[in-house]
């Protein structure tokens, strides 16, 4: 384990090409992803010398790409993942949020609740896959898998 601010990601930038027009609900989830992500995160490349470190974020070939590079962007690794193993949490995921954001406008408040717990819990499944597929590639903590999921399902869209 490093030191204090030592695993963590100081910058995010997502490939302006690989993302999709975006509704108005989504695009604040994309900057609320992004600042609670450089708030607070765990983000340590394994085998790396030391962060903290700067996200690109996009699309290469059809799988994920993260491109970490030091603060002075040195590059540090790029993995390439491949969204098969998410092509099913990604779909429910989608479908559950535009239930959602259609209930806002009609549903009860016991209706949005539940869907919403339903989102959550996608959300959740697909945080836990994200740590799983970068085991031995980068450490990160759950509530940085879930921020960075919010941002590939921005990607996503588009692939």
């Amino acid at each position: 384990m490093g030191a204090p601010g030592v695993e963590r990601l100081v910058g995010i930038t997502i490939d302006d090409d690989a993302l999709a027009p975006a509704s108005a609900d989504a695009e604040h989830e994309r900057r609320v992803a992004i600042h609670d992500l450089l708030a607070e995160n765990r983000f340590a490349p394994v085998g790396a010398e030391r962060g903290p470190y700067l996200l690109h974020i996009g699309m290469q070939h059809g799988r994920l790409a993260l491109a970490v590079q030091d603060e002075g962007g040195g590059e540090v690794v790029t993995h390439l993942l491949s969204l098969t193993p998410f092509r099913r949490v990604l779909d429910d995921y989608f479908l559950i949020c535009e239930s959602h954001y259609a209930a806002i406008r009609t549903a009860s408040p016991a209706q949005i609740e539940a869907i919403d717990m339903g989102r959550r819990g996608l959300h959740n499944e697909a945080a836990q896959l994200l740590i799983d597929r970068l085991s031995g590639k980068i450490a990160l903590d759950f509530d940085t898998a879930r921020r960075l999921f919010t941002l590939l399902v921005a990607l996503h869209w588009r692939a």
